[in-house]
């Protein structure tokens, strides 16, 4: 490649801050302080792109998306010039869409970054194979499941994580990202199962396969940096964000829990304390540690074990809202705007929703500023 075109594809690559990949369909709530993306290398710790207190579902001039139960939910989100990765669907109702716990046990379904995208040019190897810039929209589907009431307002979260390649580094991780969009269910088949996730292998690498390409960890929460925010410095671009999360080479593989061998699901996602953060240099990806022998049994008596402590369950009971009188259809879901300020004319609804309040407060410090072009 000659040295012009390799600089192009580098200024592609890496014209932003931190890559801010987003959720644009259904439109996500957006964010005002990080315009309309939530990067936890930025501040941004999810489980939503804003708090529902934020969301703009709680006014009644917002026309609100309807849906049925067992419906084929189309999901859409942008490539953006990134690589790799898993991303993460999830429901759970409105009123506990501040709850990362409400979220993990509600897991719909896994899939890879680039369903049905991939670079612009797949020639382009200046960052790997099939690793060029490119922004087509990435698409993929999720069922509503069939266990929630009518007329019950609820949440869809996305998450993104395990992606690469941070600032033309080929070895480097992205910290997660997430995006939320609020909807209510009317209407379908009814079950009182609650649905078991599923993971839909196949990405532009690595096509009809049950694998995805990825960078760092395949696992919800690793890259979530903890509480640890970015401290700006004036003239610095790259103090702006916590990233990369990790260092390695690009690997292939299941997410965490749902591969042969692997044991459950992601089981939390909450940010962790300072002490069990990473430190705030670039974290190696760690080899898996050797498990050591058990030793045999003595052959005095065992001593009895306490009972383990049953954990606290996670209530996933859905919140109604006030029952509509005439059932809509299911409409088209609009596409995502990068403000959550909603600007068309009120739709008449029977439903309003209560909003909501919450203590979550948005970092500002983080600000993404245009990166030159590499030089």
């Amino acid at each position: 490649m000659h040295l012009s075109s390799a600089l192009v594809a580098a200024s592609a690559l890496i014209a932003s801050c931190a890559g801010h990949s987003m959720l644009a369909k259904p439109a996500s709530r957006g964010n005002v302080e990080w315009w309309g993306t939530c990067a936890a290398g930025a501040g941004c710790k999810g489980p939503c792109d804003s708090p529902k207190a934020s969301s703009p579902f709680n006014s009644i001039y917002n026309p609100k998306t309807y849906v049925q139960r067992g419906q084929e939910l189309d999901v859409e989100w942008n490539r953006l010039n990134h690589p790799g990765g898993f991303v993460r669907l999830a429901m759970v109702p409105f009123d506990q869409s501040d709850d990362w716990a409400s979220f993990n046990d509600n897991i719909l379904k896994y899939t890879c970054y680039e369903t049905n995208c991939g670079p612009a040019n797949s020639s382009d190897t200046i960052f790997g194979h099939l690793n060029g810039p490119g922004s087509s929209p990435c698409t993929s589907t999720v069922t509503i499941p069939k266990n929630i009431p009518d007329n019950t307002a609820v949440t869809l979260q996305w998450i993104w994580y395990g992606g690469g390649i941070y600032y033309g580094q080929v070895d480097t991780s992205f910290g997660e990202y997430y995006g939320c969009s609020d909807m209510i269910v009317v209407g379908g088949p009814t079950s009182d199962e609650k649905p078991a996730p599923v993971f839909q292998g196949g990405d532009i690498t690595y096509p009809n396969s049950g694998v995805c390409k990825y960078w760092g960890s395949n696992k919800v929460g690793d890259c979530n940096f903890g509480d640890r925010k970015p401290s700006p410095v004036d003239g610095d671009l790259l103090s702006q964000s916590l990233e990369p999360c990790m260092r390695g080479p690009e690997q292939k593989g299941t997410p965490f829990g749902m591969g042969s061998g692997s044991s459950s699901p992601d089981t939390s996602s909450e940010p962790a304390s300072d002490s069990a953060a990473q430190d705030s240099s670039v974290a190696e990806s760690p080899a898996a540690p050797v498990a050591p022998e058990t030793p045999a049994a003595p052959e005095t008596p065992a001593t009895p074990v306490a009972p383990a402590t049953s954990e606290v369950p996670v209530t996933s009971d859905y919140s109604v809202v006030p029952e509509v009188t005439s059932v809509p259809e299911a409409t088209s879901v609009p596409e995502a705007t990068n403000a959550p300020a909603v600007t068309s004319v009120p739709e008449a609804t029977n439903a309003p929703v209560t909003p909501a309040t919450s203590d979550y407060v948005v970092s500002s410090e983080s600000k993404c500023l245009a990166r030159p072009s590499p030089i």
